[in-house]
């Protein structure tokens, strides 16, 4: 993996093995809508002239990456995997992430695929084509940051960006088989990207090595007074707390509706997960059945009105697999939306009260490994199911929750499989808690990435 490569390597050289690289692959995995290569060369120039003449660098120096097509790429349009946005102005700026990864020396090397407007779990675009799963190319990569977890699947790229309503960074992370972290809601700024629900929405990095996951994630992290949606008030590193072990630390497994809507892929992958970090405790999450439900009516409810002008005259120009939804949502009464928003409220109280007694609890991040690009449903436990939406039925209730998640990638039929993640889930602004455990996971093999191209 590109995070990997030797450091006597300069910041050039591994930036033009990852355009090489990325040449290469996109065409067949569909991971990226733009290249910003001239850019991603002048930065690694300026990198390597720095060291030249001493000078302490960023703890990213030389690392590629690329964002999610909803982060603003200065100079480029943000489309947000749509072509509504074609017609908008390029962004003057980078977006706040892109800012402190650039400062943190990391070199960016374009936007990456996703699901129209970040509603989707599959990225099946239909506009800029499907992005295919690195590990078997007639599968889903999972979405919506689908072209984020290919492209570090792949090797195209070491760390990218992206963002997380219901699941988006999880279902990714699970289905291609790498590291992914959702963090507490209003962790990190969202200044600059493009919104879907401004009440769920999250972002956070994915990436091919826990600690690269952990080292983007100290930098990113930082108080950014103008986004009203940024809570935290000071950083809280996480790369240190990486070898603590497990004394101490008090994990559950998640059964009821966790197990309920898990194949047994995901079962197994769970119990790899339980049996390295010793938990042999199930706990139950409280109304994990109906926190799916208020997270769809919010999610319905506040993309339908933000895409409201454009659905009244340019509704033909919309994502046919999403288009029916966002004016489902429009439409929906207001009285539903504020319910499920009052539900929240309590809902997370029961939530936090869960974390007194315990520090990480474990739940499979996918109910079934990645499937045939084009499925339309699933038989799962009994049931036939949507497949594009039960993709997310494991991540969405923790979502709403404003929980922060690792997750971990699992092999759960030895290196000829198919990938599946598992949810490592800690109290709201924790996350040192679940990278510990993480830390347990990676050390003893249970959780690690597979190259998917030689």
């Amino acid at each position: 993996m590109i995070s990997t490569l030797k450091l006597q390597l300069s910041a050039v050289e591994r930036t033009e093995w990852a355009i090489s690289r990325i040449e290469a692959l996109n065409p067949r995995v569909n991971a990226f809508t733009h290249f910003t290569f001239e850019r991603a060369l002048s930065e690694a120039k300026e990198i390597d002239r720095r060291k030249a003449h001493g000078e302490i660098l960023g703890p990213l120096a030389g690392v590629p990456y690329a964002v999610k097509n909803l982060f603003d790429i200065e100079g480029l349009t943000t489309l947000a995997g749509s072509v509504v946005n074609q017609g908008n102005p390029p962004a003057q700026q980078d977006a706040f992430l892109i800012s402190r990864l650039k400062a943190a020396g990391a070199v960016l090397l374009g936007g990456l695929n996703m699901d129209e407007y970040a509603y989707g779990f599959t990225t099946e675009n239909t506009h800029h084509g499907a992005t295919h799963n690195p590990h078997n190319l007639s599968c889903i990569a999972g979405g919506s940051s689908g072209g984020s977890g290919a492209a570090v699947a792949a090797g195209m790229v070491a760390l990218t960006l992206g963002s997380d309503t219901n699941g988006s960074i999880r279902v990714p992370s699970s289905l291609c088989g790498i590291w992914g972290l959702k963090p507490t809601f209003g962790r990190l700024s969202r200044r600059g990207t493009y919104p879907f629900v401004n009440s769920l929405d999250h972002l956070g990095p994915m990436a091919d090595s826990l600690d690269l996951l952990a080292a983007s994630y100290d930098a990113l992290q930082g108080p950014d007074a103008l986004d009203p949606g940024c809570h935290a008030t000071h950083v809280q590193p996480v790369l240190g707390a990486l070898g603590t072990g497990l004394k101490g630390l008090r994990v559950g497994v998640l059964s009821g509706y966790f197990t309920n809507m898990a194949s047994e892929d995901a079962k197994s992958a769970l119990q790899q997960v339980a049996l390295a970090l010793k938990a042999v405790d199930e706990v139950i999450w409280p109304d994990a059945a109906i926190a799916r439900a208020a997270a769809f009516i919010v999610t319905a409810s506040e993309g339908g009105a933000l895409h409201l002008e454009a659905l009244r005259c340019r509704a033909d120009d919309f994502e046919p697999l999403s288009v029916d939804r966002f004016l489902a949502g429009a439409l929906q009464p207001a009285a539903w939306y504020v319910r499920a928003q009052r539900f929240r409220r309590v809902y997370r109280d029961k939530v936090n009260d869960l974390f007194r007694h315990w520090d990480v609890l474990l739940a499979p991040a996918t109910p079934v490994v990645a499937q045939p690009i084009g499925t339309e449903w699933l038989d799962l436990q009994g049931q036939r199911l949507p497949c594009r939406a039960a993709m997310g039925l494991l991540t969405q209730p923790i979502s709403f929750a404003g929980c922060p998640v690792v997750t971990a990638p699992v092999w759960p039929h030895g290196n000829q499989g198919m990938p599946i993640g598992v949810q490592l889930i800690a109290a709201p602004w924790r996350e040192d808690l679940a990278f510990r455990a993480a830390r347990v996971l990676a050390d003893q093999g249970v959780s690690h990435l597979k190259e998917a191209f030689a």
